[in-house]
């Protein structure tokens, strides 16, 4: 009898077995260390593994087949639990070296702190790096609770590292009113509560640039997403984001 580890719900179904063969590398990092809510977002990673089971190979929507993408998932990262600066370095490394070896990183989360140092990396890589990011929070704020390293600053740590002028949120739906003024004052590019249409309008400007998309599975509406870190009521519904994800 054959064992297939591809379809095993232990990795993303039709993943490549070696990370030499693969263009692209999914890793996971399980960390939900700063969530102010509702922990759980840790068990991410390999939650979205064993959905993908139930994924067909092919997409009607964009005419497309798993085995035209040639990636392999690496597992998740061992993270230090309770530890966020120490467990940041770990990511930061590991997307540094996948750059090096010219991978193409697919990162599953995990709180949305995750995100900065990957951020970090990118732009070590690409001086002219832009950023989308889909989310119901601005993620804005300087620091909280007194915490600078938490899931509500990651982008603001980005405008203040590569400039707010190459950032473009889109879906906002909360946040402080000082996280809104900066955004208006800053320079970046914020959209509420709409992805789709301001989207359309932003991607032939950054046509040519690398751009870093990263999103929060809370811009879905809680109806899709109930087990959320920060739910907020509103937001996307299943086929908004497929008609985003196909753009």
């Amino acid at each position: 009898m054959r064992f297939d580890a591809a379809y095993s719900g232990k990795v993303f179904i039709m993943s490549r077995a070696t990370e030499e063969e693969a263009e692209a590398v999914i890793y996971g990092m399980p960390m939900d260390w700063t969530v102010s809510f509702r922990p759980g977002s840790r068990f991410g990673p390999n939650r979205i593994r064993e959905a993908s089971i139930g994924l067909e190979e092919y997409s009607p929507y964009l005419d497309r087949h798993l085995e035209d993408v040639s990636y392999h998932d690496a597992g998740d990262m061992l993270l230090p639990f309770g530890n966020a600066a120490r467990s940041l370095e770990i990511i930061g490394g590991y997307i540094d070296e996948l750059l090096e070896k010219g991978k193409f990183p697919l990162g599953l989360g995990g709180e949305h702190l995750v995100t900065w140092p990957v951020i970090q990396s990118m732009y070590k890589k690409y001086s002219d790096l832009a950023i989308i990011h889909i989310d119901a929070h601005a993620d804005l704020r300087e620091e909280y609770e007194g915490e600078v390293l938490s899931h509500s600053t990651p982008i603001r740590k980005a405008c203040e590292l590569i400039g707010a002028e190459n950032i473009y949120s889109f879906g906002i739906r909360s946040g402080m009113r000082e996280e809104f003024q900066y955004a208006k004052e800053s320079g970046m590019h914020m959209a509420k509560f709409d992805v789709l249409e301001p989207l359309k309008k932003v991607l032939p400007k950054l046509a040519g640039r690398p751009v870093y998309v990263t999103i929060d599975i809370d811009v879905l509406d809680p109806a899709f997403a109930p087990g959320t870190g920060t739910a907020e009521a509103g937001g996307f519904l299943r086929r908004n984001c497929l008609q985003v994800f196909t753009r």
